[in-house]
């Protein structure tokens, strides 16, 4: 194999196959990235058999291409040496003695090869009729539930995000047992079967990086043990999380005994101030008193001091509360709305505190309040 390219080129495609491989798995062949030079341009592939990526750069971008071929190599030592070579033309061939030649007018270097015949069989196969979204879409409503996964591995199933799709809606959900994301999305196209499957929260996240900031169709093509992302010249695979998510439908209730208006900035600001004088040992708890149209924020260390904000809301039913929940929590769930004004939902001092858009239901956040007497 030898082919000739230019290292901005292939430096883009690395930063995709980087994510692929782990430096903690044990098995040498999973900290590799495979290179397969076809007539049709260069693939490059890595995997850590849970996650799995696959990028393509058209012979068109490749400058010269003398012998087709693959070869298998050290994903951090490929990856460090492109990055840290000039923007020019590399050369890369494959040399005798199981190693590969990376040179440039400036640098030379020899890099030992793995076996081709070890590296894993990725089996990036595709659905006839994959589920269509924009990438931004995708990204946002991840991005927007993402932080209420759970990272106990204890509880595995709540370390991932539930994705269903019925007809033309995809709903996501997280929870951590503690608080609990969901998103729905209306799908331009119904979907031809019901999905219910549970995709892990950190695949997710390094699939999110990988795309781009535009509109064009993501295609999610969905199998029993595996779910696969195309976009573009990139093809992501994860793994499922076996097991049956939590039914969470029912803890989101349609009806409040008080619900108020509050500007989003002013709330988060005033959280923000007060959790200055909270404890991370006691899940940061700041208190919420509810008058009338006004919201009363109050959080304390006792050796330290104490601190209140209070900030105006809308109380139409012009009833009292007074609750305490997480700063971190509540921080995280409304920082996500793109919107001026949020509604904060009630059902008393002991019950989930749900959090929306005034004039969206498609965004709920939910959290679960502190007992503090």
């Amino acid at each position: 194999m030898k082919l000739k390219i230019k290292q901005n080129i292939l430096m883009e495609n690395l930063n995709y196959a980087i994510r692929g491989i782990s430096n903690k798995n044990l098995i040498p062949i999973l900290n590799c990235i495979k290179f397969d030079l076809k007539e049709e341009g260069l693939y490059l592939l890595s995997t850590n058999n849970e996650f799995a990526i696959k990028t393509f750069i058209p012979s068109k971008k490749i400058e010269n291409i003398d012998e087709l071929g693959e070869f298998v190599i050290s994903g951090r030592y490929i990856y460090e040496i492109v990055k840290k070579l000039n923007n020019e033309i590399i050369t890369i061939e494959e040399i005798i003695d199981s190693q590969v030649l990376i040179t440039t007018t400036t640098s030379s270097f020899k890099i030992n090869c793995n076996k081709v015949e070890e590296f894993p069989n990725l089996d990036l196969e595709f659905v006839s009729n994959p589920i269509l979204l924009s990438k931004t879409s995708f990204k946002t409503m991840i991005n927007q539930i993402i932080f209420s996964t759970s990272n106990q591995e204890s509880r595995p199933i709540l370390t991932g995000i539930n994705i269903k799709i019925s007809n033309n809606l995809l709903e996501c959900t997280a929870t951590d047992s503690y608080r609990l994301s969901k998103k729905i999305i209306e799908l331009d196209k119904s979907s031809d079967n019901d999905v219910n499957i549970i995709v892990p929260s950190k695949n997710l996240i390094e699939t999110t990086k990988m795309l781009s900031e535009d509109n064009e169709k993501l295609e999610l093509h969905i199998f029993a043990n595996k779910i696969i992302f195309k976009s573009n010249n990139i093809i992501i695979m994860s793994r499922l999380i076996n097991g049956n998510y939590p039914v969470t439908d029912k803890l989101i209730p349609s009806d409040f005994t008080l619900t108020v208006k509050v500007k989003l900035l002013d709330f988060y600001n005033a959280i923000d101030r007060a959790s200055l004088l909270t404890n991370e040992e006691e899940k940061n708890i700041i208190n919420l008193f509810i008058d009338s149209n006004n919201a009363k924020i109050t959080s304390n260390i006792p050796e330290i001091g104490n601190v209140e904000e209070n900030i105006k809301i809308i109380n139409n039913e012009n009833k009292n509360l007074n609750i305490s929940f997480s700063s971190k929590f509540m921080m995280e769930a409304i920082k996500v709305f793109d919107s001026q004004e949020i509604e904060l939902c009630f059902n008393g001092e002991i019950k989930p505190i749900i959090v929306k858009n005034v004039n969206d239901d498609h965004l709920i956040q939910l959290i679960l309040p502190i007992r503090t007497f």
